[in-house]
């Protein structure tokens, strides 16, 4: 149960916080963009079974591999893009929180 919290509370209050803190003039926008971060779950659909809550995302879904990771991350460098950037990044980071309590 504290492994749901957790996984979601990142995923949810983890947007909340940041737009609050840095995107504060913009924050209603910026709180849309990065709670859109979870949209990358639609490579779950492509998954038997979709959901399985014994299986680390990370590097198994075709949107979580590494490679996207660290596309992600290079999104941070350009000021246009870097929401989107950190909307992603704060999905993996949940992700892989997800993962290590397992």
């Amino acid at each position: 149960m504290l492994r749901f919290f957790i996984h979601y509370g990142i995923h949810f209050i983890g947007p909340v916080i940041i737009a609050a803190l840095f995107y504060r003039n913009n924050f209603w926008k910026s709180l849309l963009i990065l709670e859109a971060g979870i949209l990358i779950d639609i490579d779950h659909l492509w998954a038997n079974p979709i959901f399985d809550p014994n299986r680390c995302s990370i590097n198994f879904h075709l949107f979580h591999q590494y490679y996207f990771i660290i596309f992600y991350i290079a999104l941070l460098f350009y000021k246009p893009t870097r929401i989107f950037g950190i909307a992603l990044l704060v999905h993996i980071l949940a992700d892989i929180t997800d993962c290590l309590l397992m």
